[in-house]
């Protein structure tokens, strides 16, 4: 009987440690030096059009557009779809020289909806390509050049390095959100390229060109629409392409209540899309026997990596509570061990090439407990799952997270 269930729980170990061992993979790719030096240039007379959606931004918008402006490619536009705005985040934009429409709609809410209203606002005079920034985010000087070029010339998405650095004076548990972000948008998507040629797309710093923008739909309440607009691409033989040169910063909430706001809507929205598309991926590759989505439904079946900790480290226990008790037998508790041990590996090298000039050695430290704080977000995915699209509060002094 005991030979019985170790051969089950070894299945059930295996299949379990499939993301684990994709984590590590991927990690181990991206530690290598790029040999890649691609550029690209604008053609000619290549119309440009940039567009954010905002939803209150006051705060924050003026700040975006004053860096925003300057640096858009002549010719270019910059469109800001103030969506159920109760502020002056409209006047704000127009003064600083930019396009804007308004949008009213209070049962169609989220920011899918308001990026399809925009591109429908753009097709009266399309441009080449689109680039997507956020309200809040500080675009670096070549950003928009960069990735409307790379999306004019490949025909593909492009989606660029998005960071969220964290705050000298957000304390521990932000620079350990902030390392989890990179990890996600950095690490992993830089060893998903070179294994599988695509990525996904992050919602701020990307680009399609306009054929791709106006017939693919991004419309609906999707918690997380630029991964799954991503997925979608990828699906109908569009993959999206990592441009890491290409640099957009947003930053992290301060308050608490924003932060958790923010990280639910992320984590439900992930899981969500977890659950729903690696099927759905799996099957696609298997009937086009396409690599790349194979690969790309192994890099989704990782979980968030707060949670991927915390159920590797229960499993674990679990497993030699199990082998003590004899129940079962150590080889399973055994296979887990060396699974957690190249996770910790794994995020340890990731940290030290990638991350340790803005993510100081004690975030590791604190990890633990900032996953244990993350509990609550998982549990309310199985009972209070957020379906809907909602904004992170900003405020220009809030308070900080320590």
């Amino acid at each position: 009987m005991q030979l019985v269930l170790d051969i089950i729980l070894l299945t059930v170990v295996a299949l379990a440690l499939v993301p684990v061992a994709m984590f590590c993979l991927e990690v181990l790719v991206s530690l290598f030096p790029s040999r890649s030096k691609t550029t690209y240039a604008l053609p000619p007379g290549a119309r440009v059009a940039v567009l954010i959606p905002a939803h209150n931004e006051e705060a924050v918008i003026e700040q975006t557009l004053r860096t925003l402006m300057p640096t858009i490619p002549a010719g270019g536009t910059v469109l800001v779809v103030a969506d159920n705005c109760t502020d002056g985040t409209a006047e704000a934009a127009r003064g600083l020289g930019a396009e804007v429409v308004e949008r009213f709609d209070a049962e169609r809410r989220g920011k899918g909806f308001a990026l399809d209203f925009g591109l429908q606002t753009l097709a009266a005079n399309p441009p080449d390509a689109v680039v997507f920034l956020d309200a809040d985010c500080q675009a670096e000087q070549p950003l928009v050049t960069q990735l409307a070029a790379a999306a004019i010339e490949t025909g593909r998405p492009v989606q660029g390095l998005n960071l969220c650095d964290p705050d000298p004076q957000g304390g521990a548990l932000q620079a350990v959100s902030s390392l989890a972000f990179r990890f996600k948008n950095l690490v992993r998507t830089l060893g998903l390229t070179r294994l599988a040629g695509l990525n996904y797309l992050s919602g701020t710093g990307m680009a399609l060109p306009w054929r791709l923008a106006i017939t693919h739909s991004v419309a609906g309440a999707n918690v997380v629409e630029d991964m799954q607009w991503g997925i979608d691409l990828a699906l109908t033989g569009h993959p999206p392409m990592f441009l890491p040169s290409a640099v957009v910063r947003s930053p992290l909430p301060r308050q608490r209540a924003a932060a958790r706001t923010q990280r639910t809507r992320w984590e439900h929205g992930h899981l969500k899309t977890l659950l729903s598309q690696t099927p759905k991926l799996l099957r696609q590759a298997l009937q086009h026997r396409r690599i790349d989505l194979a690969l790309l439904a192994l890099d989704l079946s990782i979980p968030p990596l707060s949670l991927l900790v915390l159920t590797m480290t229960a499993s674990l226990g679990a497993v030699c509570l199990s082998a003590v008790l004899g129940i079962t037998g150590w080889w399973p508790a055994i296979l887990l061990l060396a699974g957690e041990l190249a996770l910790a590996l794994a995020i340890a090298a990731g940290w030290w090439r990638h991350c340790r000039q803005v993510i100081p050695l004690r975030a590791l430290c604190t990890a633990p407990f900032y996953a244990a704080m993350k509990l609550p977000i998982y549990v309310d995915f199985l009972w209070k799952r957020q379906r809907e699209w909602v904004r992170t509060e900003r405020e220009a002094s809030a308070p900080v997270v320590r």
